[in-house]
């Protein structure tokens, strides 16, 4: 997969921790961090919503907690 197929999010800044997605089509979406390109998530678009959706609510809130 070239680099163009990639996307960085805008809200990652300059540097590493960047986030990088692709949608080669309607169906499937990867992710990757740019500290890690060759390990890549694949998930749909009904899961990656519930998961960001999820996020803002504070439901994963407890999971960063120590």
């Amino acid at each position: 997969m070239s680099a163009r197929d990639w996307q960085k999010s805008s809200f990652s800044g300059e540097g590493n921790a960047c986030l990088y997605v692709s949608a080669p089509d309607s169906a499937t979406i990867r992710l990757r961090e740019s500290d890690e390109p060759n390990t890549i998530l694949t998930t749909n678009p009904t899961a990656l919503s519930a998961l960001i959706r999820s996020a803002k609510a504070g439901r994963l809130d407890h999971i960063s907690e120590g």
